[in-house]
Parts: structure tokens; C-alpha cells; sequence
């Protein structure tokens, strides 16, 4: 398994435990899935629990949101209340990017700046429906995760957009 951390923070933003798809060799887009998790329910594929211990009475709690979002303990950000702010934040972050990128991979700096304005582009079209998240250290200065909902096979979908360069692969 991969865990991809923000190269800034070292939160981690996701898994390739997911669904992903590689766009323009700088963006994954990573597709999740609403879900709710009883606190202290654990499930074992097989295992069926008898009717007796189905309902033992007790109060539990239930978690309900995005897979990716709970895994992964990202947190919503409502930094970017329009979109001249968030173009502020991309231009600075953009720019440690690829302080970092001519450090760490120079013959990705050209792939980089080439492919990365025609998406951005493209995702501040949609500024209106997006929802930005952190990694759990809740700092807008490493990578801001993008989200849409997107129609997928007749159902709405949470796809989430990190940039490619902004991430470190760990494998476990």
C-alpha cells in the first residue's frame, strides 16, 4: 500500500487504496464514497453475530462523510471565500512548488509548469462547486486538496484533485 503525504507538512492526503486516475501527469484524482462507521462496530467479513448480541442497548456513535475525508483525517477549509483568494494562494504555493521541484526533480520543473495551467484553468471554472481540504494539521500553506461532485454511472460522487508534485509516496 501508498500513503501520499503533502511534501510541505507531511500530512498524510490519501491512499492508493482508492480508485485514482493520473490527469496531465499533475493531478491525481481520487475517487471516494459517502460512508458511516458505527463507533466501535467492527466488521469481519463471514462473521455473523447472533441476534443477542445485535442489540445490546447501548448508545453508539455514528461518523458520516467522505471515505477519503475520514481516513485520512482531512479537514475543510473555508480559507477561500472567493476566488481571487484561492488564485492568491495557488500563485504562492505554485511558487514553492517548484522552488522545491528545481531542488528535488528538475526534469519535472517543464512538465509541470506546461500542464498544470491548463488544468488549473479548467478547475477555477468550477471555483463555485469546489470544497477545499487540509491535511490534519489544518495548514494552508502545504497542499489544499480540491473536491467535486461529479455524476458518476447515475451517482454522485466525491472526486478529490492533489496536485502530483506536492506529494511524497510512502510504501507500507
Amino acid at each position: 500500500m501508498r500513503i501520499y503525504k503533502c511534501i510541505f507538512t507531511g500530512d498524510e492526503m490519501f491512499s492508493d487504496s482508492y480508485k485514482m486516475k493520473l490527469i496531465d501527469d499533475v493531478i491525481y484524482e481520487v475517487y471516494g464514497k459517502l460512508v458511516s462507521r458505527t463507533e466501535g462496530n467492527i466488521q469481519i467479513e463471514g462473521f455473523n453475530p447472533s441476534a443477542e448480541e445485535a442489540d445490546e442497548g447501548t448508545d453508539s456513535t455514528v461518523e458520516t462523510g467522505v471515505d477519503i475525508v475520514l481516513n485520512s483525517r482531512l479537514v475543510e477549509t473555508y480559507a477561500f471565500g472567493d476566488k481571487k483568494s484561492f488564485t492568491l494562494y495557488l500563485k504562492d504555493y505554485m511558487k514553492k512548488l517548484i522552488a522545491k521541484l528545481e531542488e528535488k526533480s528538475p526534469d519535472q520543473v517543464e512538465v509541470f509548469k506546461t500542464n498544470i495551467n491548463k488544468q488549473m484553468k479548467e478547475i477555477l471554472g468550477r471555483f463555485k462547486e469546489l470544497q477545499f481540504f487540509t491535511g490534519e494539521s489544518m495548514d494552508c500553506d502545504g497542499m489544499v486538496a480540491l473536491c467535486e461532485y461529479r455524476d458518476i454511472d447515475g451517482v454522485s460522487t466525491p472526486v478529490f484533485m492533489f496536485f502530483k508534485h506536492g506529494l511524497e509516496e510512502e510504501k507500507f
